[in-house]
């Protein structure tokens, strides 16, 4: 790191130097003038680069020590670098396969040493930091919802993508096919839902996609709809969902396959598709009954 963090040091080296070489001033006056001992000013002569002309600034270099006595031979950089790229495991992993191969180096060694050769993703600073708070228990119809986008790529290499939303304790779902997906679209997936929906929706809890954003948490504000996201990570934060986006793959496949260029026809496949599994099909996590007849025991039907 630099030995100082004043912003207007580089110009006060450069006002020494012109005062000395332009206006013929002793370096014991510049350091009376401007505030700094004579062994400083002669510091600043000595770095100053000579034949430039004007001087408008004098950069601060850094304090960093170029070499370190301690320092790990370049060949074992060389090392942890190709087996970081070549498999791209983490940094414990390789650790453990150089103890392995009789190589004695500290585990904080490997980890710095991918980091400073820009090996490892970090978290973007622009990355909007979601605090969701407690998870709300799953009580009654509308409770918690989970909600989730499955995206499908097409031959012609183009996609389309389906918004599916499940209710956590009736297990009564919704799905609609778009050809694309952002926020706004969401917000309009979650309308057409309350307005299918026997029951009011108090939260849905989503992953930290691009269609879940700010804009999407704001409009549920609007509607008193808390949104929540689920941890980074916790794929079972998102079960249910994902167990209902598996199950729809898989008994309406050949409609995905057949509409997969007609997001409307998909949807009355949907619509079709969608009365089934909220009235007739049978769900073994919620003891065999159907989400309608848990919407009927909750007394919302």
């Amino acid at each position: 790191m630099p030995y100082t963090t004043n912003p207007h040091l580089p110009k006060v080296r450069a006002r020494a130097i012109s005062l000395v070489r332009e206006q013929g001033w002793s370096v014991r006056q510049v350091a009376a003038h401007l505030g700094f001992h004579r062994a400083t000013v002669y510091d600043w002569l000595g770095k100053a680069p000579t034949g430039v002309g004007h001087i408008r600034e004098i950069p601060t270099q850094s304090t960093r020590p170029h070499t370190s006595p301690r320092a790990i031979p370049p060949a074992l950089v060389e090392r942890i670098v190709a087996l970081r790229r070549r498999r791209g495991r983490c940094a414990r992993a390789i650790h453990a396969q150089l103890m392995r191969d009789g190589v004695r180096v500290s585990f904080s060694t490997v980890h710095r040493t991918i980091v400073r050769h820009g090996l490892v993703r970090t978290r973007s600073p622009w990355k909007r930091l979601h605090r969701s708070g407690a998870r709300p228990r799953a009580a009654s119809p509308g409770a918690l919802l989970q909600m989730d986008s499955i995206h499908r790529l097409l031959p012609s290499r183009h996609r389309h993508y389906l918004l599916t939303l499940i209710d956590v304790y009736s297990r009564w779902a919704y799905a609609r096919a778009l050809p694309a997906i952002t926020a706004p679209a969401s917000v309009q997936v979650v309308g057409r839902a309350r307005r299918s929906a026997p029951f009011a929706f108090q939260c849905i809890q989503t992953d930290h996609g691009s269609e879940f954003s700010t804009h999407f948490t704001q409009r549920l504000a609007v509607w008193r709809i808390q949104h929540r996201h689920g941890r980074v990570r916790q794929p079972n934060d998102q079960a249910h969902v994902e167990r209902f986006n598996r199950t729809l793959q898989e008994e309406l496949r050949t409609d995905l396959i057949r509409y997969q260029d007609a997001p409307t026809k998909l949807n009355h496949s949907l619509r079709a598709y969608l009365t089934y599994y909220n009235t007739e099909r049978l769900h073994l996590g919620i003891a065999g009954k159907t989400p309608q007849e848990m919407l009927e025991l909750s007394g919302r039907c």
